[in-house]
């Protein structure tokens, strides 16, 4: 029996992944491989930029060579060297990189359930924690139940509190933050000579708290609730008018800060930096949704600021 339960939990999981959240409820993602946004002028030559280290070590949803396949190869384009890490966390293995990435890592992909449980450990992030303060960078993507918690223990380090939940925008219309409702705010990544970001698309995610010496990128603001089930099998339409929430006011889903000599990015989705195909309509879902045209534009900037490019 408990083989039995185990399959289906694993094919619930499997079915929500690719169904629920999607616009039409039928849809399969994979890489958007004609995806492309052109640099002119790369940061580097090509090929001779500093070591990303990419992240999949921990049960990562988004690898290099799936819904993040385009992230590497925009990065890549920009001189950078992009190349992924199945290891543990070692002070060794960052010491030869400039960027470490890390996108909805989990600590186990088939169950989401609480209680939550870190995906790093006290060891992996204390080096982590070490290696940002003596001048590493950290890009630290999460999104949904169960990714907020897996990665909380590591965002806590940083004084950031990540909702292990689900952010749902309450009319259900697009997620376009922009400056001009306020949502998405000017700051040194967004407004760099040249290379202003004036609105962004996201798809659900979640939200955090940050310290005080942290600066917003972008809120969530009264039109969000936050979902928090002890179940993800609470996460249906229409939604139980049981299941708790608390309001995303106050609430941010994009922010930086300085840590000692080192740089960190927090984003509470993992959407906005891939480029996906979804469904049967093959419909856009990520950087290259039309909506989403200054989303490649963002990422460039994220890191260029991580690499103390901007």
């Amino acid at each position: 029996m408990r083989k039995k339960g185990k399959i289906i939990h694993r094919i619930f999981i499997i079915w929500y992944m690719l169904v629920f959240w999607t616009s039409k409820g039928i849809a399969q993602q994979v890489a958007d491989e004609n995806f492309n946004y052109p640099i002119s002028v790369p940061v580097y030559p090509i090929g001779s930029g500093p070591l990303i280290i990419f992240d999949e070590a921990h049960h990562n949803a988004s690898t290099l060579r799936g819904a993040y396949a385009a992230f590497g190869k925009l990065l890549t384009s920009d001189g950078y060297q992009v190349v992924s890490s199945r290891e543990k966390v070692t002070i060794e293995r960052l010491r030869e990189a400039k960027i470490y990435v890390t996108v909805n890592a989990m600590y186990d992909m088939e169950d989401w359930n609480l209680p939550a449980r870190s995906a790093f450990s006290q060891d992996e992030i204390n080096a982590l924690s070490n290696w940002v303060a003596n001048g590493g960078s950290l890009f630290l993507v999460t999104d949904h139940m169960p990714c907020g918690a897996a990665v909380n223990d590591l965002a806590g380090r940083f004084g950031i509190n990540i909702i292990n939940g689900f952010a749902i925008r309450k009319d259900r219309l697009p997620e376009i933050f922009s400056k001009k409702r306020k949502t998405l705010i000017p700051n040194e990544i967004t407004d760099p000579r040249g290379k202003e970001i004036d609105s962004i698309m996201c798809w659900g995610g979640t939200g955090f708290i940050v310290p005080s010496n942290a600066h917003v990128i972008s809120s969530l603001g009264d039109d969000y609730n936050i979902y928090l089930p002890n179940n993800v099998a609470q996460i249906k339409r229409p939604l139980p008018d049981t299941l708790p929430y608390i309001s995303g006011r106050g609430l941010v889903n994009g922010a930086y800060l300085n840590f000692g000599k080192g740089r960190i990015v927090v984003f509470g989705d993992g959407a906005p930096f891939s480029a996906q195909l979804q469904g049967i309509k093959s419909e856009k879902r990520g950087m290259n949704h039309p909506w989403a045209r200054q989303n490649a534009q963002f990422l460039l900037n994220i890191m260029h600021w991580l690499d103390r490019k901007l």
